[in-house]
């Protein structure tokens, strides 16, 4: 009985040590916060197109940074001006390029939901060229039910993509936390061919 008690001190002592001893931790998933505004062409209908300004709010996580492409899930919120809201959830097929900070490209489709006008839902879609220091411009559009329409162009910053996902510019403006980066051996290579 007294061998069982100390094995289990001995045990919970371990366990204890394992838990408490420090350890690097990474980052391994992808991550959007986005922010811009456009123009958007929208109707409901056989109304005519009409323009509006609008904005476009995206968030969401995929797969990891150093992948040669990145797979994951976004929510798209986009006010438009003096009309209401739209509701996308959409998945993203994103470029290794587009996440960190360089030059690359993300497409994203999926559904929309239209909270404001006539009740409409239906496929929403965007192709971004994301660009260094977080800066990207696109084009995106949907159609659903009551021939509701609507396409536009959007820029902005995607502030996760301009901190701590950067790998670019990084002799002028070092970036002293990374979420990912390409291992020494074979930055000169690119990334390596990893999806997951």
């Amino acid at each position: 009985m007294r061998r069982n008690v100390k094995a289990s001190w001995i045990g919970v002592a371990l366990a204890l040590g394992a838990m408490l001893a420090p350890d690097v931790a990474r980052a391994d998933a992808s991550a959007w916060a986005f922010a811009g505004a456009g123009a958007l062409a929208w109707k409901e209908g056989t109304a005519a197109l009409a323009p509006r300004a609008a904005f476009n709010i995206d968030y969401g996580v995929g797969t990891t940074p150093d992948g040669s492409f990145i797979v994951g899930g976004l929510a798209r919120l986009t006010p438009v001006v003096d009309e209401g809201l739209d509701l996308s959830l959409l998945a993203r097929f994103a470029t290794h390029g587009f996440q960190a900070g360089k030059v690359g490209v993300a497409v994203d489709v999926g559904g929309y939901q239209r909270l404001w006008g006539t009740y409409s839902r239906g496929v929403a879609g965007g192709l971004t060229l994301g660009l260094p220091l977080g800066f990207s411009i696109g084009v995106q559009g949907l159609y659903g039910t009551g021939d509701a329409l609507a396409f536009g162009a959007f820029a902005g910053i995607d502030f996760l993509r301009l901190t701590i996902y950067r790998q670019s510019m990084l002799d002028a403006w070092p970036n002293p936390y990374p979420a990912h980066q390409t291992p020494a051996a074979t930055a000169s290579f690119g990334p390596s061919p990893r999806f997951f």
